[in-house]
């Protein structure tokens, strides 16, 4: 142990107080040690520090910081020094907000296109993943604080987050839901990680010693620490022998004591809590200097340009019909929509940013060179169909050569919380553009969303752009590039799928009452689409230019693949190169193709550059269950660059030496995985994937409700009260939702209705203790008045020790 001495001086109380919050945001502090607290804060894409009362949920502004583009956003530049430049700049900002941990970057696989939180992830991909966070992590920690990789692991959906069961196979989770994690840990060297709510094969994660202890300390040889996400602990002697050092926010020492008492009870050895002390006390000392630091401003014009600069490259160009854009000095435009009046710049919930500026289109305009002749809001921006605003939108549309239609989804439609309903735009933004092409087809639709959305309305525009969610200065880079003083360099980090049904999760998500089943395995996203011989929309990587490029000269050697791109035509450009890989045979089931390298080059009208992608340890690996480790099966594989997932435009092969491991599977049990088919796989057969019997996929109605059962569940409890409390929320949510308050309904969703019972207490930083939350248990199992003396005594208990402890401490 690095902090031995300091260990060996400590009292029990003392160490087991640094694994739990001091308050929501700060660690404990041992002044007499010289053990200073830490502070964290929420920052996947800005830092969130609240300068008023704290909460989790987005409800308080922060002080003033950059919101940079939304990762989702950022992954569709494929660039990882872009990447590396945007964490340098948080690590920076955070500092000057004297910030210990920068809670992110948030790298879950977007698995299926209605998870509330996409616009918060990267990508589809775990590789393109991997490298992006890496590059985050590297920029944050350059300044001397750590950041925070989450959320550790299998977190895919926002419906019953805190309680739901994600069942997947083994190889499944290995090669698409860890290996990002892997990533960030091993190239990124993060120095901490934060755990999600949900259960992973039957444990929650942050108590899985399969995933905490086997894979992340022991294989991936983590050291630094671990913390739960607010309010995920659960049983918390059994997270500390799984290595989760840090439960947040606090519980009022309330966890500290079931330690304390399970040491006591040689439960836990008292050496466990040692290292656990040591980790955390690793990550305090070696961030003190640089959070301590006298603060200093930082130049919030120089950080509002980078957030320009990333906004730009990652901005997509999905059509260009007629070759629309750039627009043309002399033409004409009519601006319509409500997201050019108010831009939609980022998500809602933790990652919400006080921006320092924000740009909005219609005060860029004179600086960019486009005519505008009017602006009409077009639409409601919550989905209120009004024929009048349509009216006058297409009264300004026919004046007009080119009409620049601002469309997308609403901040509480994409929130932390909650997942999308379908995925779709509003019918009135629909209702809007027929409407308009009646009356001047010459349409460029620009989207601000942060992830996929069904476009059956394609046909009616003639470009469209989509800027993702860009955040402060995204909707003048969005002009830059309808101008041409930028050229688009952005290529999708997920498919767009042509209609929600298509996707391969469809049937499986999300889940039901107590359970989601990962059934189609490793096809998601593209590995699927591809596999199955299932057309999209717009493919994985996909993205247009202003420019030509030329691929040519492919070779293929053990190190890496070497190949020339010629810019074609008349504008310097910036091409992403990709490196796919097809497996050498039958005998294991794979995707069709699967990413495993990507270069981002800048190339010069005219001229050609030498492009090498090298080959790194995950290029020819899959994990084999039969031997429980990463192997490389022997054969000829084939080497692809491509410019998307379905443009591939040179193809070689290399053969490659196995590691000779039996094959894991037979066949002929898994024909759904064998030829692609995953969309609608039997239970016997995902049975004999998982290697044992699927869970139970209900509440059961028949035991009484504890702790980890959630609030929702209140519909079938035996107390009338409960029953009643339960349709009272139902009905505040849509009575809410009728009268326009959708955030605020939202809320209700996210913090109440699927929030475990054990929550209650996690979750509100000390003012309700697990005893209270036994009385409260009572009278929703049908003891009303023995549940209410129980919590108001254990109320009365808990002040009485609050004011005791004070005391010992004044």
């Amino acid at each position: 142990m690095k902090y031995k001495a300091i260990i060996e001086n400590m009292t029990l109380d003392e160490k087991a107080s640094l694994m739990s919050g001091k308050d929501f945001w700060q660690t404990q502090d041992i002044k007499r040690l010289g053990i200073n607290s830490l502070f964290l804060a929420d920052g996947p894409h800005g830092i969130r520090k609240q300068a008023v009362a704290a909460d989790h949920l987005g409800l308080n502004a922060g002080i003033p910081a950059t919101c940079f583009p939304t990762a989702a956003t950022v992954a569709n530049s494929w660039n990882q020094e872009l990447g590396e430049k945007v964490g340098d700049y948080l690590g920076d900002e955070a500092v000057s907000q004297q910030v210990s941990v920068l809670l992110g970057p948030g790298i879950n696989i977007k698995r299926n296109p209605l998870c509330g939180r996409n616009f918060e992830y990267f990508s589809e991909d775990p590789y393109l993943t991997g490298k992006m966070a890496a590059a985050y992590i590297r920029g944050v920690q350059s300044h001397g604080i750590s950041a925070c990789v989450k959320h550790f692991a299998v977190n895919n959906q926002e419906e019953r987050r805190m309680s739901i069961d994600a069942v997947v196979d083994e190889r499944t989770l290995r090669e698409i839901y860890l290996t990002a994690f892997e990533i960030a840990v091993k190239e990124g060297n993060t120095k901490a990680l934060m755990t999600s709510y949900n259960r992973l094969n039957g444990e929650y994660t942050n108590e899985n010693m399969h995933i905490m202890k086997r894979i992340l300390r022991e294989e991936w040889g983590y050291d630094g620490v671990v913390i739960t996400d607010w309010g995920g602990g659960n049983d918390r002697v059994k997270g500390l022998l799984a290595g989760n050092e840090l439960e947040m926010p606090t519980t009022d020492g309330e966890a500290d004591q079931e330690i304390i008492e399970a040491i006591r009870r040689d439960e836990i050895k008292e050496s466990v809590l040692d290292e656990a002390v040591d980790r955390v006390l690793d990550l305090v000392f070696s961030t003190q200097q640089a959070s301590q630091r006298p603060t200093t401003p930082f130049d919030v014009e120089r950080h509002h340009r980078l957030s320009q600069k990333v906004a730009e490259e990652s901005i997509v160009l999905l059509k260009n019909e007629e070759a629309v854009l750039p627009l043309q000095f002399s033409q004409k435009v009519a601006v319509i929509g409500d997201f050019a009046k108010d831009a939609r710049y980022q998500g809602a919930g933790s990652s919400i940013v006080n921006p320092t500026i924000l740009d909005h289109t219609l005060y860029c305009f004179e600086e960019s060179g486009i005519t505008s002749i009017g602006f009409e809001q077009g639409f409601d921006r919550y989905g209120k169909k009004d024929p009048q605003k349509i009216k006058n939108a297409c009264d300004l549309a026919k004046q007009a050569d080119v009409i620049l239609l601002y469309i997308g989804l609403d901040e509480v439609t994409e929130a932390e919380g909650l997942d999308r309903a379908n995925m779709q735009i509003p019918e009135n933004q629909i209702e809007l553009l027929h409407a308009l092409y009646e009356v001047n087809p010459n349409i460029v639709a620009i989207l601000s969303c942060g992830s996929a959305i069904e476009m059956p309305w394609i046909d009616k525009v003639k470009g469209l752009v989509h800027g993702y969610l860009g955040g402060q200065a995204g909707a003048r880079a969005i002009l830059r590039v309808l101008s041409g003083d930028v050229n688009p360099s952005g290529k999708l980090a997920e498919t767009y799928p042509i209609e929600y049904e298509d996707t391969p999760s469809y049937r499986y998500f999300p889940g039901n009452e107590a359970s989601v089943e990962y059934r189609e395995s490793l096809y998601i996203g593209y590995r699927y689409y591809d596999s199955a011989n299932v057309p999209v929309l717009f493919p994985f990587g996909y993205g247009l230019s202003y420019t030509t490029f030329e691929y040519s000269n492919i070779q293929v050697t053990r190190a890496g693949v070497t190949f020339e791109i010629t810019n074609t035509g008349e504008k310097a450009g910036m091409e992403v190169a990709q490196l796919y890989v097809t497996g050498p045979s039958n005998h294991i089931f794979r995707p069709s193709k699967e990413l495993k390298g990507f270069t981002k080059v800048f190339i010069n009208e005219g001229e050609t550059k030498t492009v090498t992608i090298p080959f790194d340890d995950k290029a020819f690996r899959y994990f084999n269950i039969k031997t429980n480790q990463w192997e490389c099966e022997e054969g000829t594989y084939q080497i692809k660059i491509g410019a998307s997932s379905s443009d591939i435009r040179l193809e070689d092969s290399l053969f490659v030496e196995g590691t000779n491991a039996p094959t894991p599977y037979q066949p002929k049990l898994l024909p759904s995985y064998y030829n692609g088919a995953i969309k609608d796989v039997p239970l016997h057969e995902f049975e004999q994937l998982l290697g044992r019997n699927v869970p139970n996929q209900n509440w059961d109605r028949t035991k009484p409700l504890g702790y980890n059962d959630i609030i929702a569940q209140c519909q079938y409890a035996k107390g009338t009260f409960a029953r009643l409390a339960y349709h009272a929320i139902v009905f505040s949510y849509w009575f809410l939702r009728k009268i326009g308050k959708r955030s605020t309904a939202n809320l209700i969703m996210m913090s109440i209705y699927y929030l475990p019972f054990r929550g209650i207490a996690k979750m509100t930083g000390g003012i309700v203790n697990m005893p209270m939350v036994d009385g409260i248990l009572m009278i929703v199992n049908g003891h009303f008045f023995k549940g209410l003396r129980h919590v108001w005594k254990e109320r009365k208990k808990m002040l009485k020790k609050k004011k005791e402890r004070l005391a010992k401490l004044s």
